[in-house]
């Protein structure tokens, strides 16, 4: 009997297929990443979020440098209240469970999406790698990632309140969750929308307050934002793990550390704002999801602060981008995710030598397929009819 006509093959992609089987997967992933770390002791991050909690109820900077961990946090001070239920658990239980959290959330984002469930599995898998590169490093970005699809997922099916307080917490948590503000044209009702997130501000901005006080959630906000003027003058160099992005390629293939910032993020922001012109696209699904699918990629290759695992975000987008496009796949288009899986996703393994891992590395060559993506991304948007897109499974 042929391997074609074996009727394993059926069984085995319908197992893939199924959501709880990908729900399985990833919660299996969690709980191996989050092992491995504390067996290793490999957990500085965590340590990192879970002072967050204690150094709140302790009324103590925030952002200064501490012997715990010896590194400083960056987060906002509601992530204190997010982090609080593991704080108080032991280390081991608290991190496979904060991992656990993370995958659930960025889950929920993904099998909100507007497309069928399908499309919806695919993603999830296409991501499922990235979000493993960020669990052994316990990053709040595979949370952050569902927050911002569930933000464009809610407008999508007109629940601005919903959407606005996504917004809202991935915002003051850490500040790419305000990317989410681009899917505004499509909000039905503007005004419930803009109302609903300055009330969503306003609650997030109070409730830490109950575990410190009023002095202390002002204070904080203010030494937040001293911290990320610092973290920002700090992250250019020509040999650190961050600044995978745009800038930093050129950065290091030049060999000059100060080139700034401001012309790349002016000119990709024009780019960005480009295809909001064809309002009369708006209407179209294909084309929405392409706005997420480009909003993700920008936050990530236009940050200086961008690391290997802050690329959950961007690899959803592409994972986006990817089943948007036509069935049958064109050539270039599987090409080019190809491209993107090998030298952005599976760049840290080793399944590539040392050498190229570290020659990727040191010239923030994770971060081209994703800009490659991208501009092919702005392209489309300004080109296509999206009206022929269909986003049925074929």
């Amino acid at each position: 009997m042929s391997l074609a006509n074996h009727s394993i093959f059926p069984k085995i992609f319908t197992i893939l297929r199924k959501k709880q089987f990908v729900f399985a997967i990833y919660v299996l992933l969690a709980i191996i990443a989050g092992t491995k770390q504390y067996l290793h002791h490999s957990y500085n991050n965590y340590l990192i979020f879970k002072y967050v909690y204690w150094h709140t109820v302790d009324m103590q900077n925030l952002y200064s440098n501490y012997a715990e961990y010896g590194d400083s946090n960056h987060y906002g001070i509601i992530f204190s209240l997010l982090i609080a239920p593991f704080a108080l658990l032991p280390d081991g239980m608290a991190m496979i469970l904060w991992n656990i959290a993370n995958v659930l959330v960025l889950l929920w984002g993904i099998y909100s999406l507007p497309i069928s469930l399908n499309k919806r599995t695919i993603v999830a898998w296409i991501c499922a790698h990235e979000t493993l590169t960020s669990l052994f490093s316990f990053q709040f970005n595979i949370a952050l990632t569902g927050l911002m699809l569930l933000s464009f997922s809610y407008l999508i099916k007109k629940e601005e309140i919903k959407s606005a307080l996504m917004i809202a917490l991935g915002t003051m948590v850490k500040l790419y969750g305000i990317v989410g503000l681009a899917f505004f044209f499509f909000a039905n009702n503007k005004l419930k929308f803009i109302f609903a997130g300055i009330a969503a501000m306003l609650l997030l901005f109070i409730l830490p307050m109950a575990i410190s006080s009023p002095s202390f959630v002002i204070q904080s906000y203010s030494d937040w934002y001293h911290s990320l003027i610092h973290k920002n003058a700090s992250n250019a160099s020509l040999t650190s793990f961050q600044d995978i992005s745009i800038m930093g390629m050129c950065r290091r293939i030049s060999g000059n550390v100060n080139i700034p910032n401001g012309p790349f993020l002016l000119s990709g922001l024009v780019l960005f704002a480009l295809p909001y012109f064809r309002i009369r696209q708006y209407k179209h699904l294909a084309f929405r999801l392409m706005l997420l699918a480009s909003t993700l990629i920008f936050t990530v290759i236009f940050s200086s602060g961008s690391e290997s695992p802050t690329y959950v975000i961007a690899f959803a987008g592409v994972a986006i981008w990817f089943i948007v496009q036509q069935a049958p796949k064109k050539t270039w288009v599987i090409s080019l995710f190809v491209f993107a899986f090998v030298l952005t996703s599976l760049s840290p393994t080793d399944i590539l030598p040392r050498a190229v891992k570290e020659f990727i590395r040191l010239y923030s060559l994770k971060a081209l397929p994703c800009i490659v993506i991208w501009l092919t991304i702005v392209y489309q948007m300004l080109k296509e009819d999206f009206e022929s897109y269909s986003l049925t499974d074929k």
